[in-house]
């Protein structure tokens, strides 16, 4: 199997988990209808990855190949079927959350190499990608975006482990392929620790406990 369409399948079970935890937010924390529910699960599916592919000046890949939309828009309609079960649970919800992270940080940070920017914008541009489609979707839900909250659980963190697990690589000269698969399991394992025994990033000093 090739590096790209390691990346392709990445990249599409990212947006899938995306789209369906967008979806299911919304379902969650608002009252919105079919079309709600379909725009802010595909804003959380896709958003990322079209401010990267701004930033890197090339036309963003939803643009590109009707496959992104529509797996975007299945992983919404499958929230909004089954959406009455699955938001009486929040394992589901942050699992898809957490899986979604993981894979978009390292193909925004593969994207970037592959694309001739060095290891550092390769990790912020990783970061990005994995952060940016929830905080629009946290935006237009009237909420601190994840990624800002201090009771977010290390939500920054593992995406900046992930994104640099495949800049380290690409400097070292290892494949991109297999390398995205190992940074996407380093993030979303740390993400869940995180979840499961609570881990917060450190607070400045002074300021009282939530």
């Amino acid at each position: 199997m090739s590096t790209q369409t390691i990346l392709l399948i990445l990249d599409l079970v990212g947006i899938f988990a995306f789209a369906v935890d967008g979806a299911l937010t919304a379902i969650r924390t608002a009252r919105v209808d079919i079309v709600g529910v379909l725009v802010l699960g595909l804003v959380t599916a896709i958003g990322g990855g079209i401010i990267r592919d701004v930033l890197l000046g090339v036309t963003p890949a939803t643009f590109q190949d009707w496959r992104y939309v529509t797996v975007a828009l299945a992983g919404g309609m499958l929230a909004f079927f089954l959406g009455s079960l699955l938001t009486r649970l929040a394992k589901p919800i942050l699992l898809f959350d957490a899986a979604g992270l993981s894979l978009f940080v390292v193909i925004g940070a593969a994207k970037a190499i592959e694309l001739g920017f060095g290891p550092l914008q390769a990790v912020l541009l990783g970061a990005i990608t994995g952060v940016g489609g929830g905080t629009i979707r946290d935006v237009l839900l009237n909420r601190v975006p994840t990624v800002l909250s201090a009771n977010s659980h290390l939500y920054a963190i593992p995406a900046l482990l992930g994104a640099g697990t495949v800049s380290v690589a690409h400097v070292l000269g290892f494949d991109a392929g297999w390398v995205a698969v190992v940074g996407a399991l380093l993030c979303f394992t740390i993400r869940v620790l995180a979840l499961r025994y609570r881990w917060n990033a450190p607070r400045p000093p002074g300021v009282p406990p939530l």
